[in-house]
C-alpha cells in the first residue's frame, strides 16, 4: 500500500495500520524513513509561518528562517523523537508493560507522520491568517489527532505483544 494511502486509512482505523506495519516485523530503516518523511512535512508546515515572518521582520532574511527551521524538524526533531520514545520505554518498564522499545519507537514516529495533513493546514493557517483563534483550533485539533493516533498504535502494540 503507498504511503499516502497507509496514512489515510490511518483516519479510519489507526490500530489496524499500526497492527499491519508492525506485523510486518521489525525494520528500523522503516522507522528512521518515517521520522525523516515526517520531519521534511514538518519543515514544509512551518515554511509559510517563516515566509510570513520574514516579511514582517526583514531583520533575519527568510533563508536563514528556513535554514534554521530544516536543521531543526530534520535533525533535531527525530533526535528528541527518540529521546522521548526511551523515556516512555522506562516508563512501560516500570508499568510492567510488554511492548518493546521498536513498538513505541514506531508508533509515536507513525502517529508524528499520519498526523502531518493537519499539521499541514497549521502551517497554512499560520502563513496566511497568522496567530489566530483559529490557528489554535487547528493545533488543538491536531493534537487531538496526534494522541488517538499514537495511544491506538500504543494499545495496538501492546496487545500483539502479549
Amino acid at each position: 500500500m503507498a504511503l499516502t494511502q497507509d496514512i489515510f486509512a490511518t483516519y479510519k482505523g489507526p490500530r489496524r495500520v499500526v497492527a499491519r506495519f508492525l506485523g510486518q516485523g521489525r525494520n528500523e530503516v522503516r522507522a528512521l524513513l518515517f521520522m525523516l518523511i515526517a520531519g521534511v512535512l514538518m519543515f514544509i508546515a512551518v515554511a509559510p509561518y517563516q515566509a510570513r515572518e520574514a516579511q514582517l521582520d526583514p531583520e533575519i532574511p527568510l533563508e536563514a528562517r528556513l535554514y534554521w527551521a530544516a536543521f531543526f524538524y530534520i535533525l533535531i526533531v527525530p533526535i528528541l523523537v527518540y529521546l522521548f520514545a526511551l523515556l516512555v520505554w522506562g516508563l512501560s518498564r516500570i508499568a510492567r508493560r510488554k511492548i518493546t522499545g521498536y513498538e513505541i519507537r514506531f508508533t509515536l514516529i507513525w502517529a508524528l507522520l499520519a498526523s502531518t495533513p493537519v499539521m499541514l493546514l497549521a502551517g497554512l493557517m499560520a502563513g496566511f491568517v497568522g496567530p489566530s483563534i483559529q490557528l489554535q483550533l487547528v493545533g488543538f485539533i491536531w493534537l487531538v489527532v496526534f494522541g488517538w493516533f499514537w495511544i491506538s498504535g500504543l494499545l495496538s502494540a501492546d496487545g500483539s505483544s502479549e
